[in-house]
């Protein structure tokens, strides 16, 4: 059966509509209002082979902050949502991934359990008009609620667009090796607890 799922999350501040689809081919449509934003979770979408919609109106207004960090919520909720048991999957993935002058290493354990490291420093505050503290802003909120362990660390780097992107590639890359099915055990939960849930 098909992956997927839809969460739907309206506040005060975001009205926001996720959908995914786990065993996709990594198309999406996205739309944040944010463009930067935009752009990050296309490549999220494409390298993870995850088809996702995400529309999102927020106070940006105000500044992106909420939004963004709204988004990286409701994604993270359709990604646990439809990994359910988590039954079947690799569980563990990382990465080094380079672009250019920047490499950057992502590593994941879908593990029910929620914690983030992140050792990224960017040169600029700024990428354009995207305040680039909210990359990590993104990744707490979607590590916290997709109930993943995830560490990045940027080991090198000169452009902040680049250590942005390479972050999300390389999550990316790790999210789609982690979440597929190992056929060597394809309906068992990969843990001596047999859960999961955290």
């Amino acid at each position: 059966m098909t992956r997927s799922a839809t969460i739907k999350r309206k506040t005060n501040e975001t009205d926001i509509s996720v959908s995914v689809n786990l065993d996709g081919t990594g198309t999406f449509e996205i739309d944040t209002g944010v463009g930067f934003f935009n752009h990050m979770l296309e490549q999220l979408s494409r390298h993870s082979l995850i088809d996702m919609k995400i529309k999102a109106v927020g106070d940006t207004y105000i500044d992106d902050h909420h939004t963004v960090e709204d988004c990286g919520i409701a994604l993270g909720e359709a990604i646990k949502q439809a990994l359910g048991e988590r039954r079947g999957i690799r569980r563990y993935a990382s990465l080094d991934l380079a672009m250019d002058e920047t490499c950057t290493r992502a590593a994941i354990d879908v593990s029910g359990r929620p914690f983030l490291i992140f050792k990224v420093e960017f040169p600029t505050q700024k990428i354009g008009s995207f305040d680039t503290e909210l990359v990590r802003e993104f990744f707490q909120a979607f590590s916290q609620h997709a109930g993943i362990t995830l560490h990045i660390v940027n080991h090198y780097g000169l452009n902040s667009h680049h250590i942005a992107e390479t972050a999300f590639k390389s999550v990316a890359r790790v999210l789609r090796a982690a979440i597929e099915e190992d056929p060597r055990q394809k309906n068992a939960v990969p843990s001596t607890k047999g859960t999961l849930k955290g």
